[in-house]
């Protein structure tokens, strides 16, 4: 089970992570975990790319390992990338020690201040150990989940979970996974024209 707007109780328990940003610009941040992953991948920068939108990519740093070059054309293309552990670690499941040296494996591969904690789920344990190491660091959640990893959704049910909960300041989740694309390579285009007939603009986070 998954709830497509992040709930205000999630907000509160966790105060110190992005959920969202500026609800007054009406500026979108479109972000996807998982990757890098051929053709999944390449068919994300190719839209972007088409409909001149920058995105922040949070990675797995054993994708990155095993395919670079699409990696590298992350960077090349101006978008922005986040560290998602090494080898996706669920933290309610994970003691703290792996969970930070996992996440700083992939912190080695991308140097960024970006992190996500896979499946949104990380213990305030964790997050203190990742911030007395990394005080700059930046922990991104998202305030709308498309629903893209869910086997049992339509793809024109991916786009809607996105159209109905979209507002100034939203952070967009998607992936570049393999279990993700058919329903998100039907939504992804239509988000963002859609999104840019209602007049909004897109940023990195």
């Amino acid at each position: 089970m998954y709830l497509v707007k992040s709930p205000l109780l999630l907000k509160w328990y966790y105060p110190s992570l992005t959920w969202n940003k500026s609800r007054t610009e009406k500026v979108i941040y479109l972000t996807f975990d998982d990757g890098p992953i051929p053709d999944v991948t390449d068919f994300v920068l190719k839209t972007l790319q088409d409909q001149q939108v920058k995105a922040t990519f949070f990675c797995i740093g054993d994708n990155i390992r095993k395919h670079p070059s699409i990696f590298q054309r992350l960077l090349d293309e101006g978008h922005q990338v986040g560290n998602h552990t090494y080898n996706h670690l669920k933290g309610w499941k994970t003691d703290d020690s792996t969970y930070l040296e996992n996440f700083e494996q992939c912190q080695a591969l991308t140097g960024t201040n970006l992190f996500r904690p896979p499946y949104g789920r990380i213990r305030k344990s964790q997050i203190k150990d990742i911030r007395s190491h990394y005080p700059e660091m930046k922990i991104i959640m998202w305030d709308v989940l498309s629903g893209d990893f869910d086997l049992n959704l339509s793809p024109e049910s991916c786009y809607h979970n996105v159209d109905k909960y979209v507002e100034n300041g939203s952070i967009i989740v998607f992936h570049d996974s393999l279990k993700a694309f058919e329903r998100m390579q039907y939504a992804l285009p239509r988000v963002i024209s859609n999104l840019k007939a209602q007049g909004y603009q897109f940023a990195t986070l």
